[in-house]
Order: structure tokens, then sequence, then C-alpha cells
């Protein structure tokens, strides 16, 4: 016979560490599952890659075109998945009442946006590492300090995330759709990505340093082709839009 008690229910939230991580391994797959997500993470980043690195089409300076368009293309893949992928994510998850329903479960809000922002953080490592191992494969040469591309990245996903988490949560979903593609669409064109800014009118250039794109972008090419140090100017601009998306997506998301 069981003695009395053996077997009580112990009704409660699982630990706080083991929710967000859940939640952060349901985020992950379901952005993986996704082929809009893939198509903007992944196939993108890497036909840019290889077809202007194969194929003479923008003038990319002296050496190979690939010590270019490397940086720049591991900049696009951050914007890609923080901001452009988040916002139309978390756009159609507030529409159709999904954040709604989770911020009235356990996990605490603050722990929802810790989930997400960990899913991202873990397709960036996967994007990173694939696009790294294409770029070598074309004959990429990186050099530089390795301290400063992680800070690179981690201010410029920050800066993506706060951008996107407002955008998502201000907007409908539709245009949230609309205004993120476009976003992504022209800052691919106007952030030095794959088309230098010196190409630009010095008016137009000095505005288009200031984006976050171009920042990003230009401190790993600063740091990867042409060994500098620490890109404290870049550095800078990052931290100042990480602040200001940040604590504009705190002070305006709204959860349904």
């Amino acid at each position: 016979m069981t003695a009395t008690g053996t077997y009580s229910p112990r009704p409660g939230a699982a630990p706080l560490g083991r929710m967000i991580a859940a939640q952060a391994a349901l985020e992950t797959r379901m952005l993986l599952r996704n082929g809009e997500q893939l198509l903007l993470t992944v196939v993108i980043p890497t036909l840019l890659l290889v077809l202007f690195s194969t194929v003479d089409i923008v003038d990319t300076g002296e050496g190979k075109a690939v010590d270019f368009l490397a940086p720049g293309v591991l900049a696009l893949a951050v914007m890609s998945t923080a901001f452009t992928g988040q916002a139309i994510a978390t756009g159609f998850e507030r529409r159709y009442g999904v954040l709604k329903r989770l911020a009235a479960s356990p996990l605490p809000r603050w722990g929802l946006m810790t989930a997400k922002s960990l899913s991202v953080l873990v397709t960036e490592v996967l994007q990173i590492a694939l696009l790294t191992v294409i770029a070598l494969a074309l004959g990429w040469s990186p050099r530089g300090n390795p301290v400063a591309v992680f800070l690179l990245l981690v201010l410029g996903t920050a800066a993506f995330s706060g951008l996107g988490l407002l955008m998502a949560g201000t907007l409908k979903a539709e245009a949230t759709l609309a205004a993120a593609n476009l976003v992504f669409l022209l800052l691919l064109v106007g952030g030095g990505v794959v088309v230098p800014l010196d190409k630009f009118p010095e008016a137009a250039r000095s505005v288009l340093e200031l984006l976050p794109i171009s920042a990003l972008s230009g401190g790993l090419r600063d740091v990867l082709q042409h060994g500098a140090g620490m890109p404290w100017g870049e550095l800078a601009v990052l931290t100042a839009w990480a602040v200001a998306g940040l604590a504009a997506a705190g002070r305006f998301f709204r959860w349904e």
C-alpha cells in the first residue's frame, strides 16, 4: 500500500531559469521553422556574400571583395534577426493575442523578453558561424581584435532589438511587416553593407554614418579588414541607439 501523501500534487510555477530556457528554446525552434525568417536570416545574407564576392558588380576598393563584404554581411545578419525577424514575429504574436496570454502566465514579462533575446542570440551565433565558414571558403582573411568584434555584435544586437520591439509594440502587425521589410531593404542599400558609403554624396554620407547598420558594418570592417583597434566612434553610435531603442520599447510597448 502506498503511504498517504506520496503522490500529493505540488502546484506552482517551475523555477524562473527553467521557464526562460524553455521559452527561449521554443522561440528558437519557431524561428528556424519559419520559411520567411530563414529567407531573411540565412538565404539573403548568404546569396549576397557569394554573389558580390564572385561577380564584379560593385567596386569595393582595393583588395579582395570578400574582405570588404564579409563584415557588412555579418552586420546584415544581425539586423535581419534582431530587427526585421523579431519585429515581424512579435508583431503578429501581439495581434493574435499570444503575448497577452503569455503575459498572464507565471513567466514574467521581462522573462519573456529575455527569452526572446536569448533566441535572437542563439540564431545569430548560427548565422555568424555559417557565414564565416562560407566567407573563409571564398578566401576571406579576417584580422583584428576579437573583443572589439564581440562588443560591436552585442551592441548592434541590443540596438536592433530595441528598435524591432518598439516597432512591433506600437504598430499594427501588417504595418510592422511592411515597415520592417522596407527598412531592411533601405538599410541594405544605404548602410554600407555591400555598397561603400564613400560612393554616396558627402552630405548623405554624414547622415548615413549615424545609422546603426552603418556603425556596425563600418566598425566590423575597420577591425576585421583593416585590423584597427577599438572602434570607439562606432561603439558610441551603437550604444546611443541601443539605449534609446530599448528605453522607448520599454516605455511604449503595448502587449495587446
